[in-house]
């Protein structure tokens, strides 16, 4: 059996409240959605499919492909289905694996022990078959092994990924309380942005949002800026096929005549930081940057377009009385200098985002971390919204 041509369930797993948009990615790839749910999508393929999945997939955190599905009500069981599993087929001589895991079984108290287990099979299977035995260690650098485990049922899977794909390689310096590259990218497939009219990100911090915007508006994919995947380091590995899928990657990359991305925040350092970030994604003349407060970005007249903003919200960073004014005042800026634009404020504090003084047309749940977040959307009308009526009547 090759690993590569043999279909068998994918399990593809994202953040909370990413799963619509990972969907969305998976269908756009012209792979079919057999199931989705909160934290991943389900789908059928090859450790080939893998492969493009994980190059492409701006949302994801690990692709999984399905090795074995079994009932066990401890962790001998567990040991037993591993061992019979041909891992002298799957893994290369000499070999380096590590086991992941996430186990919801009264049995067990730690989930390391789990990991123990599904470890002494596979190196027992090996020095029973080869005479060897293969080095293992927690570091994602070689295969990876992840066993899913909730009560009586239990899976074993190949995890491809490795180190979760949700980090996608270019951030060099993350900032202060960054946002995760694969939210980013959500949160700008969640806004109404059509990936052509102007995108200004305020208090832009490290740069991620509008670094994630020029590679979307530009269609370059999180596999450019990756070497290492776990896939990489199994028994049958070819790499003709990573290289091919590589070079559709530099392909299908477009320019956007006039794409205009603006980011600014008030701190040189921040700037300083981004521009880096920038420089490694390679996106850094798609973006102006620029230091100011805010309420003085340059908003492009007459065309529309996205603003952006993720201030602080007082779970982290910055006090909440003084948020308050802040809040405010981004109400003030979106009223005043943002018309015929969608604004989007990301959030984990819902009283502050009330000091901004505007009817949210949407709310998007969303999570950073642990915290309870949401993009409110607010559509900015130039001139009253009465006026705007009138000019489409006539």
């Amino acid at each position: 059996m090759s690993l590569y041509t043999t279909k068998a369930p994918i399990t593809i797993t994202c953040h909370k409240r990413i799963a619509p948009y990972l969907e969305q990615e998976v269908k756009e790839l012209g792979f079919t959605v057999e199931e989705a749910f909160v934290t991943g999508v389900r789908l059928t393929g090859t450790i080939n499919d893998c492969i493009r999945l994980n190059l492409n997939l701006r949302c994801a955190s690990q692709v999984l492909y399905s090795l074995k599905s079994f009932e066990a009500e401890n962790a001998d069981v567990v040991y037993k289905n591993v061992l019979a599993i041909p891992w002298e087929n799957l893994l290369p001589d000499p070999g380096y694996f590590s086991i992941t895991s996430n186990v919801m079984n009264d049995t067990i108290n730690n989930s390391m022990f789990a990991n123990l287990r599904v470890k002494d099979a596979i190196v027992d299977r090996m020095r029973d078959k080869r005479g060897t035995r293969p080095s293992t260690g927690a570091e994602l650098t070689g295969a990876v092994i992840h066993l899913f485990w909730k009560n009586d049922h239990a899976e074993l899977f190949i995890d491809t990924s490795g180190d979760s794909l949700a980090r996608h390689g270019y951030r060099k310096i993350p900032g202060r309380a960054p946002m995760l590259e694969a939210l980013a990218a959500a949160t700008i497939m969640a806004t109404r942005w059509d990936r052509v009219s102007p995108f200004v990100n305020p208090m832009c911090g490290s740069g991620t949002v509008a670094i994630e915007a020029a590679l979307i508006a530009t269609n370059t994919r999180p596999g450019l800026f990756r070497l290492n995947y776990a896939f990489m380091h199994l028994q049958g590995y070819n790499k003709e096929v990573y290289l091919d899928e590589m070079e559709r990657l530099d392909r299908q990359i477009i320019e956007v005549p006039d794409l205009k991305i603006i980011a600014t925040d008030f701190s040189d350092m921040a700037l300083a930081n981004a521009r880096k970030n920038a420089i490694a994604a390679g996106v850094v003349d798609l973006i102006e940057f620029s230091m100011c407060d805010f309420a003085a970005t340059p908003m492009p007249k007459g065309r529309g377009g996205v603003m952006f903003m993720n201030p602080e919200y007082g779970e982290r960073l910055g006090n909440e009385t003084e948020l308050e004014a802040t809040y405010a005042r981004i109400g003030d800026f979106m009223k005043k200098e943002c018309g015929g634009y969608f604004g989007y404020i990301f959030t984990g504090n819902l009283d502050l985002a009330k000091k901004i003084g505007l009817k949210a047309k949407r709310r998007i749940e969303f999570y950073t971390s642990t915290i309870d977040c949401r993009l409110m959307e607010y559509e900015l009308y130039e001139g009253s919204r009465r006026m705007v009526r009138e000019e489409k009547v006539d």
